[in-house]
């Protein structure tokens, strides 16, 4: 069984890195629908939240994902208080707040990114989280040959 999965691990490795270009678009496509769904499911709005405030980022790409969500969609026609807002995940921290301001991501999809970035985080999360992967990739790989080397 040890053998098994040993071999396992090293055939989900392997192909990990080959096909990594595919895994990014499948992240990005789970990411995306997951900005969809985001007032749907409270623990799919809390993760979401948490990814975007510890890599202080905000959407898949940009900020400007959220107009894919009907609560945050940028048109006159949606009722939504939201509208053309980002959640408050998004929104820059000022200091010394120690209250969340809630709706500091209002409207922001109708500013540029260059008079957004004062308010909120522009860039997308995918890449940032690409970019820690690949700055953390000694580290992960020292962990999965540490497992390795135990199970052989």
């Amino acid at each position: 069984m040890l053998i098994i999965v040993l071999i396992l691990q090293l055939v989900a490795a392997v192909l990990g890195f080959m096909f990594s270009g595919m895994v990014l678009d499948k992240a990005s496509s789970v990411m995306s629908r997951a900005v969809i769904y985001y007032r749907e499911d409270l623990d799919l709005q809390n993760f979401i939240d948490y990814i975007q405030k510890k890599f202080e980022c905000c959407g898949v790409k940009s900020y400007r994902d959220w107009s894919t969500n009907i609560y945050f969609y940028c048109t006159d026609t949606n009722p939504s208080l939201e509208r053309c807002g980002v959640p408050f995940s998004c929104c820059i921290k000022e200091k010394g707040q120690t209250v969340i301001n809630t709706m500091c991501g209002y409207e922001t999809q109708n500013l540029m990114s260059w008079q957004a970035e004062d308010r909120i985080y522009v860039d997308g999360c995918l890449d940032k989280i690409v970019s820690w992967g690949r700055g953390n990739l000694l580290f992960l790989g020292s962990i999965a040959l540490g497992l390795i080397f135990l199970e052989v």
